[in-house]
């Protein structure tokens, strides 16, 4: 498999490796960004998944 037709979630995993590769980040620096990073996304998706909540409790009525 190459990586243009890998799934998107492992190109976007190559490119940050890359990047901080590239930058010589240290392994213990970019894990510990890596867990910031992961609770900030892991609380947008919990955040999304109460608004779509919600959403579904209280749909919008048809505009006139």
């Amino acid at each position: 498999m190459s990586l243009e037709t890998a799934p998107k979630h492992i190109q976007l995993a190559v490119d940050l490796i890359q990047l901080l590769e590239e930058n010589q980040i240290e392994p213990k620096l970019a894990l510990q960004a890596l867990a910031i990073v992961t609770d900030d996304y892991e609380n947008k998706l919990a955040q999304q998944a109460t608004a779509q909540t919600q959403q579904d409790k209280n749909p919008q009525k048809p505009q006139k």
